[in-house]
Formats: C-alpha cells, sequence, structure tokens
C-alpha cells in the first residue's frame, strides 16, 4: 500500500487533520524562505500535542548539519528530508551526526538518475523543477525518470492532487506520494475536504 505524505504544515488543526485522514508521514518546514516556514518551537509544541503514529519529517534546504541536528533532536522528527542542494559528502557527515533515516529529493529536469542512485539514502523523492523553487512548485511529477528509480523507496512528488494521483500510483507504485499546494486553501493552511479526498484517491489505487 503506498503511503501519504502531506507537507508544509504549519498549525496545529492542519497537523491532526492530516494525521485522522489517514496520512502516514507529515511534513514540517524548516526552510526559512519558504511560504510554509514553520518556526522551530512551535513544530516542537505541535508534534508534542499529535496523538497520532505517523511520522514527522523534518524538510531543510542547504541547511547547517548542526542545525539540523539540533531541530531533529528538539522537534523529536523520525525522518530528515533534504530539499536543496546537499551532495553525498554532506549526506555522509549528516549521518555520522544523527541517526534518522533520510529522504534525498531530486529536482529532475534531465537525466541523472545514475547520479541518484550513488546518494546512499533511505528514500529517494523525485520532485518536479523550477528555478529558484525547492519543492511545492505545482507542477506535474516526472513519472518517466520515476520509473527508473526503486520503488520500494521512492517518493513520488510534484503536482500531484486527488485527481491524478491514482493513475501516477498505479503506473509507478511508489514506496509513498506527497502532496502540499493542491490541498491547501492557501500556502500553509490545508483544505481538510481536499486532504480526505488525496488519502482516500491513493489508498483506492490498489
Amino acid at each position: 500500500m503506498t503511503k501519504v505524505k502531506i507537507c508544509g504544515l504549519t498549525n496545529y488543526e492542519d497537523a491532526a487533520n492530516a494525521a485522522n485522514s489517514g496520512a502516514d508521514y507529515l511534513g514540517f518546514n524548516f526552510y526559512k524562505n519558504s511560504p510554509r516556514y514553520i518556526e522551530k518551537p512551535k513544530a516542537k509544541k505541535i508534534i508534542e500535542r499529535l496523538k497520532a503514529n505517523a511520522k514527522k519529517v523534518g524538510i531543510f534546504v542547504n541547511e547547517d548539519i548542526e542545525k539540523v541536528k539540533a531541530v531533529a533532536e528538539l522537534c523529536r522528527l523520525d525522518l530528515i528530508q533534504l530539499s536543496g542542494d546537499e551532495n553525498r559528502e554532506y549526506i555522509s557527515k549528516l549521518k555520522n551526526a544523527l541517526r534518522n533515516e533520510i529522504i534525498k529529493s531530486f529536482r529532475i529536469k534531465s537525466s541523472s538518475i545514475k547520479n541518484i542512485k550513488k546518494y546512499g539514502v533511505d528514500y529517494v523523492m523525485i520532485d518536479s523543477f523550477k528555478k529558484g523553487f525547492f519543492g511545492g512548485t505545482g507542477i506535474g511529477p516526472n513519472l518517466k525518470f520515476a520509473g527508473e528509480l526503486d520503488n520500494k523507496r521512492l517518493f513520488l512528488a510534484g503536482g500531484l492532487n486527488a485527481a491524478n494521483v491514482k493513475s501516477a500510483v498505479k503506473k509507478i507504485k511508489p514506496y509513498a506520494v506527497d502532496v502540499c499546494s493542491s490541498i491547501e486553501s492557501y500556502p500553509g493552511k490545508k483544505d481538510l475536504r481536499k486532504m480526505k479526498e488525496f488519502v482516500e484517491a491513493v489508498k483506492c489505487s490498489h
């Protein structure tokens, strides 16, 4: 069964609704330039209040390793998502600094699949490319390149919504799908109906 990650959560109500709707992963964005940026103390309070078993993911972009470690420990994150230009050396150092599983996001615009396989992370996320953006573009996923990767470790992202996710899951059979902008009323505020429809579409695609 493909899992669901709901990303860009900025408040307790949305986080709780996401978990109650069936999300397996909850994403909190610690990249300051993101419209969905959340401060560490606020994320900590939200995570402490959540009773659901959904795993908490911290999203970082080209962040200092010590800062990533500090946030991971403060907020008790389960996974770290790297959505910037982090290279293999950075990832190796990060793995030595903490025990969290790592998702590395790649904004695909060319056939760089061979290089992706060399990063040695726990999960790979395939997202759409838009210059100057690190995720949240709303542009559809690149299914051609996604299909060349190990789907058992693959997070599929980029422009997914309740209308198109079912066909994407059937074609790629990814480990998980990631959704953000298509289930929002505006950046950082989720729409409960859209969240439920998305999760239901994923669960019904098998």
